[in-house]
């Protein structure tokens, strides 16, 4: 009798190197990334700031390490971050962004996640960026795609272009955690590649996760301006982040944006 076939679904986080992409890591040309010399690293930030529309990109070991950072050049200590009531980087960082960073989050409530009339009308409503000499001041928006708590809640191009219209209006700046945005892209119905451009300019930052959906051992990435991810990178060495010989790991990214 055959042994029971199980498929494990806790979480997409459970995806293994694939034989050919172990291959490629092996493969892989390699430098010291700290030092800026890892020619394979500096593809896969190139290309990935490209598919998001950026002019840069960082890659930095994990999704949470990538917010971190985002949320460090987007809000100054003291000043607030607004965010879904079950967001990411409310509910499961470890209270990073306050520890780390110093800075402030409050919530809007949203059914699955989902950004819709009702989201959008709350964030209109609490955003304050110059409140005065008591109330915190809102610095940034953070919109995560897809939801992860929302079990996997798609947001809706036109509502990243609503919220990107409704912040610049205000002067408030936003982040879009977007560790499974290859998936949203995936989902919407016109090209791939044209719905990471469209998300990605909602943005002033973009965070994406190679090792849920794409199959990649490790990594995150962090695009926005090639000012943003200077600062960035020297954010991440202090953090701990800067990585020496990572071209084998960005290697596996790359094999995943070409065959997964």
């Amino acid at each position: 009798m055959s042994a029971p076939v199980v498929a494990d679904l806790r979480s997409d986080t459970l995806t293994r190197p694939t034989a050919a992409m172990r291959a490629a890591m092996v493969d892989a040309p390699v430098g010291d990334d700290v030092y800026g010399e890892d020619p394979t690293v500096a593809e896969l930030e190139a290309r990935v700031a490209a598919l998001l529309g950026h002019e840069a990109a960082l890659f930095t070991p994990t999704g949470s390490m990538a917010n971190v950072l985002a949320t460090s050049l987007l809000v100054p200590p003291g000043q607030e971050l607004l965010c879904d009531a079950a967001a990411h980087v409310v509910r499961a960082e470890l209270g990073a962004h306050g520890a780390v960073n110093g800075i402030t989050t409050r919530t809007w409530p949203a059914p699955r996640g989902l950004l819709d009339d009702a989201a959008l009308a709350a964030v209109g409503a609490m955003m304050a960026p110059d409140a005065g000499p008591y109330l915190v001041s809102t610095a940034a928006v953070a919109v995560e795609d897809t939801h992860n708590f929302g079990g996997g809640t798609v947001q809706p191009l036109e509502a990243l272009r609503a919220l990107r219209r409704l912040t610049a209006d205000a002067g408030v700046t936003v982040h879009l955690d977007g560790a499974r945005l290859w998936n949203a892209a995936v989902a919407d119905p016109g090209p791939t590649t044209e719905a990471l451009a469209v998300a990605g300019a909602c943005a002033d930052t973009v965070s994406v996760s190679l090792s849920k959906g794409l199959g990649a051992p490790v990594g995150s990435l962090l695009a926005s301006t090639a000012e943003r991810v200077a600062q960035a990178r020297v954010r991440r060495k202090r953090l701990g982040g800067g990585m020496r010989q990572v071209g084998m790991l960005a290697a596996a990214g790359l094999h995943a944006l070409d065959h997964h």
